[in-house]
């Protein structure tokens, strides 16, 4: 990143807002019509829904590859002093291209699967670049709420108890700081208002039965985390 960016952290907003003037903006403008169809790609795939999958994966893949022509040869202020920046263009190009073959073939899992490792990319190349955004905040979230949903619950003995307990500390904060550090730009403040108020919800109220440690709350808590962050991500994330 060049040196007069690389004294501060950015707290870019992947919704397209123009936080900084110039080329900055510019890019993340651009990249955050990409991202926006990216999430619904990783939405859909993750549905089972064939027909959404294949629409937004096709979506994907051209606006992706319309932001690369762009871009590829001569990255924006923030990333040209990246030596990484054009082979993370060609391994997102490739898990897209991937993600695409197996939507085709029906195999949504897999793409789903696929298009994760987008996402690592992307933080990757955020975190070599001193940049953090909302999606990277969202994600570093969705990370520890995996380790939580892969739990095995069937039996919360002592030891279980003590791990949900850790896992919901950890979760409250990331939930914390999501919610302190709002995208620059929301389309809809009501319909952000209200699914950021189900994603604190299920939060808080996973939190309270780590504490109780009821082991009905804690599996009823549980199941509650997902579908709130998956709406939330899917709209602003």
């Amino acid at each position: 990143m060049i040196r007069y960016l690389a004294t501060a952290t950015l707290s870019l907003s992947l919704q397209g807002a123009p936080v900084f003037a110039g080329p900055v903006a510019n890019f993340e403008g651009a990249f955050g019509d990409v991202y926006a169809i990216y999430r619904s790609a990783l939405f859909a795939t993750n549905s089972g829904d064939a027909e959404k999958s294949l629409k937004a994966i096709n979506g994907l893949d051209a606006k992706w590859s319309g932001l690369v022509a762009g871009y590829y040869l001569t990255p924006p202020p923030q990333y040209q002093d990246d030596p990484l920046w054009a082979e993370t263009v060609d391994k997102v190009g490739g898990y897209v291209e991937k993600a695409k073959a197996e939507v085709e073939n029906g195999q949504l899992p897999v793409a789903h699967e696929t298009l994760e490792a987008v996402r690592d990319e992307i933080g990757n190349l955020h975190a070599r670049n001193n940049i953090e955004t909302f999606s990277d905040r969202m994600n570093a979230y969705h990370a520890e709420m995996e380790h939580v949903l892969e739990l095995d619950l069937s039996t919360i003995d002592a030891a279980t108890q003590q791990k949900l307990l850790e896992h919901a500390a950890v979760l409250s904060y990331l939930a914390d700081d999501v919610l302190q550090s709002p995208p620059a730009k929301i389309s809809d403040q009501a319909e952000y208002d209200a699914l950021a108020n189900a994603f604190e919800s299920s939060v808080k109220k996973y939190l309270a039965a780590a504490r109780t440690g009821d082991a009905e709350a804690l599996k009823a808590a549980v199941g509650g985390l997902k579908v709130p962050y998956s709406k939330f991500f899917l709209k602003f994330g």
